[in-house]
């Protein structure tokens, strides 16, 4: 039996609260983080990626008490990203409860960071998040941003994505800021071109609006025009910070449907 796919709420923190945006811009309150957590636990969530979103942009460390605080209250496997940007920094976070950390930006500035990770703290706590945008400059038609997706690199994402791989990540957050929000679906396009081009587990994320959205991105494509591969995982936050539906609904469709989930 392959492996059980993944669903994952991700809570963007800025200013201790959660917050939801369209496109990386016009963010919203959506909450506090432990009440948000606790009950995505509840609902069956198989882990929880917590984002500072403004950490890099205001070029300030992650705070620390929020991966202590959330250790206290989580029995499920948690990742931190947002200003992580040293291996002290990682070790900060991961010896204050966290079991993975997520670097964008740093890695992008210093992608020796990667090799540093693995090297210390073993592939399995490095999850490397790519920003991807459609772009005509890129060979593979989308490049890479950084600073919370305010920067395009104009790196092409899959240069980005062989380097990482090689250099040690474990796993690939892969977030489509041209969805981000939008609620009109995973890219797809996105998510299969990378999927395709690396050994590494691909969490998909940005777009999510409807169930079935889960069920287009973590399913496989069938027959030769529709050919296409799955990610391993979906991340997804405003589909449920504002209860259009739980984890276990989607869990339950996606059983019925055929795809392994953890219940």
């Amino acid at each position: 039996m392959p492996l059980a796919k993944r669903i994952i709420p991700c809570l963007d923190i800025k200013e201790g609260k959660v917050v939801k945006g369209t496109n990386f811009v016009s963010i919203k309150n959506a909450g506090d983080p432990l009440e948000r957590a606790r009950a995505y636990r509840d609902q069956g969530a198989d882990e929880i990626v917590f984002l500072d979103i403004s950490a890099s942009s205001e070029k300030r460390k992650t705070k620390i008490d929020l991966a202590r605080r959330v250790a206290k209250e989580l029995d499920i496997p948690f990742t931190i990203g947002g200003g992580i940007s040293s291996v002290e920094d990682a070790r900060t976070v991961l010896s204050n409860g966290a079991d993975k950390v997520s670097v964008n930006t740093a890695a992008i500035a210093n992608p020796g960071l990667v090799s540093e990770l693995n090297d210390v703290f073993g592939q399995q706590c490095v999850v490397i998040a790519i920003d991807a945008k459609r772009s005509g400059k890129a060979k593979s038609g989308f490049t890479v941003c950084s600073y919370g997706g305010s920067l395009d690199t104009g790196n092409d994402v899959l240069a980005w994505v062989v380097e990482v791989e090689r250099r040690g990540a474990g796993e690939i957050l892969l977030t489509s800021i041209d969805r981000d929000g939008t609620k009109s679906g995973f890219d797809t396009e996105l998510t299969s071109l990378v999927c395709s081009n690396t050994k590494l587990p691909v969490i998909a994320s940005g777009g999510c609006g409807k169930i079935e959205d889960f069920l287009n991105i973590l399913s496989e494509g069938r027959g030769k025009k529709n050919r296409r591969k799955a990610a391993d995982a979906a991340l997804a936050a405003s589909v449920f910070h504002y209860g259009e539906f739980t984890i276990r609904e989607v869990k339950e469709f996606l059983l019925k449907n055929g795809v392994n989930v953890r219940v």
